[in-house]
C-alpha cells in the first residue's frame, strides 16, 4: 500500500490526475484511506470525470471527518458535494447538504472559514435570481470571512462572485477589476484546480458576455496552456474548446473555429453530460449559418434549444436569410422583449435592427438602435461600439441620410478592423459601399464591395458573398427588397435549375424552394420563371457566373 499511496500523492502533486486517481485508488482496495488521501482522490476522480465517485468519495470523507469529531471539516466536505449538485441542477439535494454543514457549525458554535464557504449558495442563488445588490452583499461576506483566515479558495470565490454581481449591476469596470484580482491568483497558482477551472470558465464567459473580446482571448488563450499542462483533465476542456471556437470564428478562422466546437459537443455530450453543450451546439449553428449550410445550422439550433441554450439571435437570423422574415421579425421581437437586462437585449439588438428593417419597420429599427446606441455608451466596450455603430448606419441608409451613415459606419469599420474581426469589418464595408453609390459615388462603392467580396470569399461566407456580387454590378439597386437567400434562389433560377435541383444545390427542401420563388415573383411582379429572370438581369440582379460562387470554399 505504501508505494501506491507515496506514488498517488507525487502523482497528485504534479497533478498527473489519471495516475493519482489509479494509484490512490489502488491504496485505498487495500486499505482505506486517511481524510487527506480521500480527499484527494475525490479531486482526482473530478478532474478525470469521475463525478459519481468523486461524490462517493467526498461522502467518505464526510462522515470520516464526523467520526473525528471534526465538524469544520465535515462541514466543507458537505459544501463540496451541495456545490457539484448546485452544478448538476439539483437544487434540493444540495439544500439538504448546505442545511447539514449549517447545523454542524451552529451545534459547535464554530467560528470558521466554512461558514463563509457556506455563504457561496446562497449568493449564487441571488445571481441567478437577478438580485445584484444582495448577491453582491453575500459575496462580500464570503471574501472577507476568506481574507480573515487566509483561505485563497474562498478568496478566489468571493472575488470571482462579487464581479459578476458588480457586471449584473451596471458596474463593468469595477466588476472586470475584481476578475482580474482573481485571475492573478490562478495563474499563480494560489488556488486549488477545481476552483482554478471554475476561475477560467466564469471570467471568460463574463469577458463574452460584456464584450470585452481582448480580454476573453487572452484568457482563453491563458485557459487552453492550463488544460494542455494537465493532459489528464476532463472537466474545463470541452468549456475551454467553446471558448476556443468563438474566438476562432471572431478572428475569421472559421474551418478551425468549427473543428473546435465539434470537437466540444463530442466531449461535453459524454455521460452524464455538461450543461455548456447547448453553447457547443449554437456555436456550431452559427459557423454552418454563416457558412451558409442553412440545413445543418438549422438542426444545431434546434439540438442547443433542446439542451437549454436559447437558439436566438441565430435562429432569427438564419430566417432572415431564408426568405421568412415575418418569421424572423416575430422570433427577434420575442426575444428582446424577454430580455430583461440591458446586456442580454445587447446581444439582440443588432439582429432586432436588421430584421426590423428588412421588415420595412423602420420606426421599430430607429428604436432598437437607439437603445443599442445608449447600452453602448453606458457599458463602452469597443466591439459594442462597432456593433451599434453598423446598426445605426442602416438605420440612417433606411431613412435617406447617406452622408450620416458614412460619418458612423467607418468608425464602426476601423474598430472592426483592429479587433481583427473580418467579417463584421467586411459586413460594414458592403453598408459603406450602399452609402457611396446613394451619394453617386460609384467608384468608392466598388472599391468597398470588391474588397468585401474578397473576404467573404476567403471565408466561406457564401451568402454574403453571393449579395455582395450582385450588389457589385455597377448601377445594381440590390433588388426590390428580396432577401439574401431569394437572390440566391432567382441567382439559380435563372440558370434554368428546376426547383428540385436548387433545393439541392441550397440544401432546403423543394417546399422551402418553391415558397422562395413565389415571394420572388410576388416582390417582382411577375408570374413566370422566365419573366423573373428577364427582369433580373434587366435590372442587374444577377450577372453571369453567379451560380458558381455557392461552391466557394
Amino acid at each position: 500500500m505504501e508505494v501506491s499511496l507515496t506514488a498517488g500523492r507525487r502523482s497528485f502533486e504534479r497533478k498527473a490526475w489519471r495516475d493519482a486517481y489509479a494509484e490512490l485508488s489502488s491504496a485505498d482496495r487495500r486499505a482505506p484511506l486517511v481524510v487527506d488521501d480521500l480527499e484527494r482522490l475525490a479531486v482526482a476522480a473530478y478532474l478525470v470525470g469521475e463525478d459519481e465517485e468523486c461524490a462517493t468519495l467526498t461522502a467518505r470523507a464526510h462522515q470520516e471527518c464526523l467520526q473525528q469529531g471534526d465538524s469544520p471539516r465535515a462541514a466543507r466536505c458537505a459544501f463540496w458535494l451541495a456545490f457539484g449538485h448546485l452544478m448538476r441542477g439539483e437544487v434540493a439535494l444540495a439544500g439538504g447538504w448546505i442545511a447539514r454543514a449549517q447545523h454542524l457549525l451552529d451545534e459547535g458554535h464554530h467560528d470558521c472559514v466554512e461558514r463563509g464557504f457556506l455563504v457561496v449558495p446562497v449568493a449564487l442563488g441571488h445571481l441567478l435570481a437577478g438580485e445584484a445588490t444582495p448577491g453582491l452583499a453575500a459575496f462580500s461576506e464570503a471574501l472577507a470571512i476568506g481574507e480573515r483566515f487566509g483561505d485563497m479558495d474562498l478568496i478566489a470565490f468571493g472575488r470571482l462572485g462579487q464581479g459578476q454581481a458588480l457586471v449584473l449591476g451596471g458596474n463593468q469596470q469595477e466588476g472586470v477589476a475584481c476578475f482580474d484580482m482573481v485571475m492573478v491568483g490562478v495563474t499563480a497558482g494560489e488556488v486549488s484546480p477545481v476552483v482554478a477551472g471554475l476561475a477560467y470558465c466564469t471570467v471568460i464567459e463574463f469577458c463574452q458576455v460584456t464584450f470585452d473580446v481582448r480580454r476573453a482571448k487572452e484568457w482563453t488563450a491563458a485557459l487552453s496552456r492550463w488544460c494542455e499542462s494537465q493532459p489528464d483533465l476532463v472537466p474545463y476542456r470541452g468549456q475551454c474548446l467553446v471558448h476556443r471556437a468563438e474566438v476562432l470564428q471572431f478572428n475569421g478562422a472559421w474551418s478551425n473555429a468549427l473543428q473546435e466546437a465539434e470537437q466540444a459537443c463530442a466531449h461535453l455530450s459524454r455521460p452524464p453530460g455538461h450543461p455548456a453543450v447547448g453553447n457547443a451546439l449554437y456555436r456550431k449553428a452559427e459557423l454552418h449559418r454563416l457558412r451558409g449550410d442553412f440545413g445543418r445550422a438549422e438542426e444545431a439550433y434546434r439540438a442547443a434549444s433542446e439542451k437549454g441554450r436559447d437558439p436566438q439571435p441565430g435562429l432569427a437570423r438564419l430566417r432572415l436569410a431564408q426568405g421568412r422574415s415575418a418569421v424572423a421579425a416575430s422570433a427577434i421581437r420575442r426575444a428582446v422583449d424577454e430580455a430583461a437586462d440591458r446586456i442580454s437585449r445587447a446581444h439582440l439588438l443588432a439582429a432586432d435592427v436588421e430584421i426590423m428593417l428588412a421588415v420595412g419597420d423602420a420606426a421599430a429599427a430607429r428604436s432598437a438602435a437607439d437603445e443599442l446606441k445608449e447600452i453602448e455608451e453606458a457599458l463602452g466596450a469597443p466591439v459594442l461600439r462597432a456593433t451599434s455603430g453598423y446598426a445605426m448606419g442602416l438605420v440612417l441608409l433606411a431613412e435617406g441620410d447617406p452622408l450620416a451613415a458614412l460619418g458612423v459606419l467607418r468608425p464602426a469599420w476601423a474598430t472592426w478592423r483592429d479587433l481583427e474581426a473580418p467579417y463584421e469589418a467586411a459586413r460594414t464595408r458592403v453598408a459603406v459601399g450602399d452609402a457611396c453609390r446613394r451619394l453617386a459615388d460609384e467608384d468608392g462603392a466598388m472599391l468597398e464591395f470588391h474588397a468585401a467580396a474578397g473576404v467573404f470569399r476567403e471565408l466561406g461566407a457564401t451568402a454574403d458573398l453571393v449579395a455582395v456580387e450582385t450588389m457589385a454590378r455597377p448601377g445594381a439597386p440590390g433588388g426590390p427588397g428580396l432577401s439574401t437567400r431569394e437572390l440566391q434562389v432567382l441567382a439559380l433560377l435563372a440558370t434554368g435549375m428546376t426547383n428540385r435541383s436548387i433545393a439541392v444545390e441550397l440544401v432546403v427542401s423543394q417546399k422551402t424552394v418553391a415558397r422562395h420563388v413565389a415571394n420572388i415573383f410576388g416582390k417582382l411582379g411577375v408570374s413566370s420563371r422566365s419573366a423573373a429572370t428577364a427582369y433580373a438581369y434587366e435590372h442587374g440582379l444577377i450577372q453571369g457566373g453567379l451560380h458558381t460562387m455557392t461552391h466557394s470554399p
